[in-house]
């Protein structure tokens, strides 16, 4: 496989080098840069998304210990922004590169025309040469608009960017069979295939007290990154050369998860799948319509609708159900929930008279969910 474009994840104990450390290692910033800079000279493109902004805070406020209240995360995340963007700055000069800042929320990402924005800001960037180096906005978030861990930050800006690879670097070689720290003899698990059942089964608890992520974040952004097409590295990141390592595929450097398919989603549907926020609502299906969505990629039509659920208006997103409440699709409504309850169960040409409209309706859309505007889920 080819890696054109790669995102490049850094955990905030890699970053610190773990202990008590606030401050990011310089040296370890050196020998990324030095990586990074080998990758563009190699003709791919690379983002950064680095975790460690809060952490790095806490030094120039004097915090002995983590932030616990949102106005005090926001505080040493503006102090900390600073100090990481600084030292970024300053290593990677000494390679030529000059770096870009892009701060985002789930806002950024829920909105379409702000994703669209952010998409156009980072390929500008990449087409002058810079490396993008994404966090997210701890600054101005709060718990609504917040993505919550940057593996799942990183999966998306990778899917945003149409990646052919991520590497989440942590302080775990990668995925094990079961928890190394308990078990000796677990073994690193060095490809996974597809994610199922016995992988989620193999996920420990939470990351380090550094930062927010551990294996489950992590399998959680393997989800995204593969369904969007990328291949994905779980690995060790203060392992020496690890960023060529993994791309070569060399034994042992962490563990590969394999693209879910072949052909990868268009842009709308990866964002309806992951960018585009939770769902105002369900639409419930017979099982003959879960069929043919799922094996003839047609649009959602009222004939094959039971119910609805929620409260959603034209153009919200809705998840979509069978009757046994197994969510396998999402897409944009054109009806109302009311609208929905309404047309359940009509064929097309009844469609207009069960909503109340005289003269047979011409402007009444045919589907509840057009096939443009529905992506089937892994």
């Amino acid at each position: 496989m080819q890696f054109r474009r790669i995102v490049v994840k850094v955990g905030t104990s890699t970053l610190t080098g773990g202990g008590e450390s606030t401050l990011p290692d310089r040296v370890f910033i050196n020998s990324l840069a030095a990586q990074i800079a080998e990758q563009r000279q190699r003709g791919r493109q690379v983002t950064l998304v680095t975790s460690g902004a809060i952490r790095a805070g806490m030094s120039g406020l004097k915090l002995t210990h983590r932030p616990r209240t949102i106005p005090e995360k926001q505080a040493a995340a503006s102090v900390g922004q600073g100090v990481l963007m600084a030292r970024y700055a300053d290593v990677f000069a000494n390679y030529g590169i000059a770096v870009g800042q892009v701060l985002l929320t789930r806002d950024d990402l829920r909105s379409r025309a702000r994703y669209v924005n952010a998409r156009n800001t980072f390929e500008a960037l990449l087409a002058a040469g810079a490396l993008p180096i994404v966090n997210e906005n701890d600054t101005v978030a709060t718990d609504e608009i917040k993505v919550g861990d940057n593996d799942t930050l990183a999966a998306l800006v990778s899917s945003l960017l149409d990646a052919d690879a991520l590497l989440l670097l942590s302080d775990v070689a990668g995925l094990f069979d079961r928890d190394p720290t308990a078990f000796p003899d677990a073994r690193l698990v060095e490809r996974v295939a597809a994610l199922n059942a016995e992988t989620l089964a193999m996920a420990g608890g939470i990351g380090s007290a550094g930062g927010t992520g551990g294996m489950r974040t992590k399998l959680a952004a393997a989800r995204i990154a593969t369904s969007s097409g990328a291949a994905m590295w779980i690995a060790q990141g203060r392992r020496p050369g690890v960023i060529s390592d993994c791309l070569d595929q060399v034994s042992g450097a962490g563990t590969y998860f394999a693209p879910a398919a072949s052909t990868r989603p268009s842009a709308r549907k990866r964002w309806l799948a992951w960018a585009s926020g939770e769902p105002r609502g369900t639409v419930v299906v017979n099982l003959c319509a879960r069929r043919v969505l799922e094996e003839e990629g047609r649009s959602l039509l009222p004939v094959g609708v039971v119910r609805a659920e929620g409260d959603f208006s034209p153009g919200d997103l809705v998840a979509v159900a069978d009757e046994t409440g197994a969510v396998f699709a999402r897409g944009l409504t054109q009806y109302s929930r009311q609208s929905v309850a309404s047309i359940a169960g009509c064929a097309t040409t009844a469609v207009a008279g069960a909503l109340g409209q005289a003269g047979g309706g011409s402007q009444t859309p045919v589907e509840v969910i057009h096939r443009d505007c529905l992506v089937l889920l892994p």
